[in-house]
Formats: C-alpha cells, structure tokens, sequence
C-alpha cells in the first residue's frame, strides 16, 4: 500500500463459520474478503458492478498471492484495505491488507496480497482493455 494514500476500508467480523480447527480464519476465506473489498473500492470510486455488466464488460481474477503474517482468531475486529496498485491495458492489480485488533492489542497487520484482474466481455468472455471510466476511477483511488 502508497504511505501517501488512504486506501479504501471494509470492515469485517470473522464468523464462526469461517474459523478452522487451529482456532483462526481458514485460509480461502481472504480470497472472500479480497473481492468483498474489491467491490467495495469500486462502489466507492463511484463504478456499480451491474453497470459495467449493463455495458458489456466484466473482470476476472487472474492472479492471486497472500501472505500470511500473523493469525485472525473468531470476533477480532478486522479490516481489510483495497488499493489499486496498477493498471494496464487489460488488467489492473488490486493490493490488500488485512488488519486486526484483539482486544488490548494495537491494530497489526495480518495478511497482505493482491488480486490481477483481467477485464473481459460479457459476449465472447474474451479480453477487452480497461473501459475509460473504470481506469479514471482507479487512478484515482490511492487520493482517497
């Protein structure tokens, strides 16, 4: 993430469901919350995900990585920062960062990864370059 920015921010509380037998939040369930936060940036800038679809566009993971510094246990309090991190001509990256809090802890990283996305057409699913009005709103996100 920019130490120049204000990432966009989604709270988040770990369910019970998505804790596994060590007594953390299983693994799969940061991918979940990547793209819950990737949506959320985008509504955020101002570009609805049914409108992109309403003009024949959509976008697909590509790529991911997370990397795992420290554990989230049930009912830490939790957010996860999206960020974009670069666009090209038919993909863009989104950073993330998972955050957490226990109770009489300062907030800590503890997970940090990225999302590539490609954009695609909703006729053919073939790649398209970034519409105009996405690849406006994502420059803008690290002034956030």
């Amino acid at each position: 993430m920019s130490e120049h920015s204000s990432p966009f921010s989604l709270p988040i509380v770990p369910r019970y469901a998505e804790v596994d037998q060590q007594g953390v939040v299983f693994n799969g369930h940061y991918l979940t919350w990547f793209d819950e936060a990737c949506t959320g940036l985008l509504d955020a800038l101002g570009v609805a995900y049914p409108d992109l679809i309403a003009g024949g566009y959509d976008f697909q993971v590509v790529h991911s990585d997370i990397d795992f510094v420290a554990s989230v246990r049930w009912r830490d309090t939790v957010r996860v920062t999206a960020e974009c991190a670069r666009i090209g001509t038919t993909s863009f990256t989104i950073e993330f960062e998972v955050l957490t809090r226990r109770v009489g802890t300062q907030e800590h990283v503890a997970v940090r990864g990225h999302n590539v996305y490609v954009v695609v057409s909703t006729d053919d699913w073939l790649k398209r370059p970034v519409p105009e009005a996405l690849r406006i709103a994502l420059e803008g996100s690290g002034d956030r």
